[in-house]
């Protein structure tokens, strides 16, 4: 039985969603919270499997409400909001970056023409994101970044592609607003993340730090200093080493765009220069290839446990042997500038 918290100030909402809840079988409603501060005293007392979280509330918001939680009692949590669109990408990032899981529409009232099927979709979700294993985020300011002293080598790196799902968006503007806008080499992004918001994570991302951004078009050329981001529905890779390549094949393993597709690609076109990295997500995508990455002599960053939103596709290639650095977050960024200079001086 999945125990629910739902924190809500409006108790027409609350019906709701009480409503929609006991429709689920295997759901049970443990505790219903009115603002942020009871939402945060609840969930410790209770413990529930997944907190549902309003935005606007009294006394504290939803955004400051999951951060708290995030840090005194871990706990999966997803926005779903009334009051805020949360389709819009700065309300959905603020809301991942603050540690909720994901962000949802308000589901509609029983009078809709698809109340059942969008009940039915809004249970799914949170089947889903109930079974998250979140880890704890700490409030401490993290500590200076120490990148690992990089071995020389011949070759030096052409290329980094990077790999993240829920919990990504904030990890990923992190490590681009530490990067410098002279950084050599081109990155590849998939970023697992609902259908309509990849247009505005590329916007959003364009302000967080001197690299540009784009999502990226077939057959555009690699160009350094640039983040290429995965289109929706199509999986990216690279061709004669030099432009984009995406294509519309089938989803591996349920995802397009495939991470592993993209670190195959990668370890095929560039070998021993190719650099990658993986970052929190849920499940194993990219492991198969990152072991291409790692056949082919090239080099692997995943973040660590202790920074992730969740330990599940870092967790699977370290726990592969696939990792050559298993980093908290703040040393990703100056870790790859470290390898790359290191390399291009080498």
């Amino acid at each position: 039985m999945i125990r629910v918290l739902i924190a809500e100030d409006s108790v027409t909402v609350r019906e709701l969603l009480r409503e929609i809840l006991l429709g689920g079988e295997d759901m049970t409603l443990v505790g219903e919270a009115r603002n942020g501060l009871e939402a945060i005293d609840l969930t410790k007392a209770l413990r529930p499997d997944l907190v549902v979280m309003d935005i606007g509330m009294p006394k504290m918001d939803g955004f400051e409400a999951s951060r708290q939680i995030m840090i005194e009692a871990p706990t999966p949590i997803v926005i779903v909001s009334a009051s805020y669109d949360v389709r819009d990408v700065e309300v959905s990032m603020h809301a991942l970056r603050a540690g909720a899981l994901t962000a949802i529409p308000k589901p509609p009232g029983p009078l809709a023409p698809q109340f059942e099927e969008d009940a039915r979709q809004f249970l799914d979700t949170l089947r889903l994101m109930s079974q998250v294993k979140v880890v704890r985020r700490w409030a401490d300011k993290p500590p200076t970044p120490r990148p690992p002293i990089i071995e020389r080598t011949s070759m030096r790196p052409r290329v980094v592609a990077i790999a993240a799902s829920t919990g990504g968006p904030a990890a990923v503007q992190q490590i681009i607003t530490d990067l410098p806008a002279d950084f050599p080499v081109a990155i590849l992004l998939v970023q697992h993340i609902s259908r309509g918001f990849v247009e505005g994570f590329a916007a959003w991302l364009n302000t967080a730090g001197p690299l540009r951004v784009r999502v990226a078009s077939d057959g555009e050329p690699l160009r350094p200093g640039t983040v290429y981001i995965a289109p929706d529905d199509h999986h990216i890779g690279v061709a004669d080493r030099s432009r984009i390549a995406l294509a519309s094949t089938p989803p591996i393993n349920r995802f397009r765009p495939s991470a592993n597709h993209l670190f195959a690609s990668i370890a095929d076109q560039f070998g021993s220069a190719a650099v990658a990295v993986v970052l929190t997500g849920m499940g194993d995508d990219g492991c198969e290839g990152l072991a291409a990455i790692r056949r082919e002599g090239g080099r692997i960053v995943a973040q660590d446990e202790k920074t992730s939103v969740v330990f599940g596709m870092p967790g699977a290639a370290i726990q592969a042997g696939l990792a050559d650095w298993t980093l908290p977050i703040q040393e990703i960024a100056p870790t790859l500038r470290s390898l790359v200079v290191a390399q291009e001086n080498a």
